[in-house]
């Protein structure tokens, strides 16, 4: 399975938010190893390396741990690690992008929640979950 990328980043960090991503859902516990590298370059339609480097990039922030001879795993307290940097970044860099946008299209409260209970954002296309026990 071929995820769509955006041109405009490059694609080992879109795959390490999408990793960060399954932790953050669950797809994926602390202490629960992450998809082989071949497999998930595999269906995702990248080179190894460019899964190598995004694994290396969630390494280099704490997140993960490579276990010789057994795979990547999510390291305990990552969710919360997670959760605060992604918070931190929505409230410093996409919130006030929103904001700006919510005041020049004129939208209510009122009409932002009843989008939001209606289902009508779209979550980014995920990667296939991991299988249990298997690298």
């Amino acid at each position: 399975m071929q995820a769509p990328w955006d041109p405009g980043q490059p694609i080992y960090r879109q795959l390490r938010d999408r990793v960060a991503a399954m932790v953050l859902d669950g797809a994926v516990g602390e202490g629960e190893p992450l998809p082989s590298v071949r497999r998930l370059a595999a269906r995702c339609g990248v080179s190894p390396l460019t899964v190598l480097k995004g694994y290396r990039q969630l390494a280099d922030e704490q997140l993960v741990e490579k276990r010789r001879g057994r795979g990547v795993y999510v390291r305990a307290g990552a969710v919360q690690a997670l959760r605060d940097a992604e918070r931190r970044r929505f409230l410093e860099g996409e919130w006030p992008r929103t904001c700006a946008a919510i005041a020049r299209l004129g939208l209510s409260a009122e009409e932002l929640l009843a989008s939001a209970r209606s289902g009508a954002a779209a979550a980014p296309p995920a990667l296939p979950a991991a299988r249990r026990g298997q690298r």
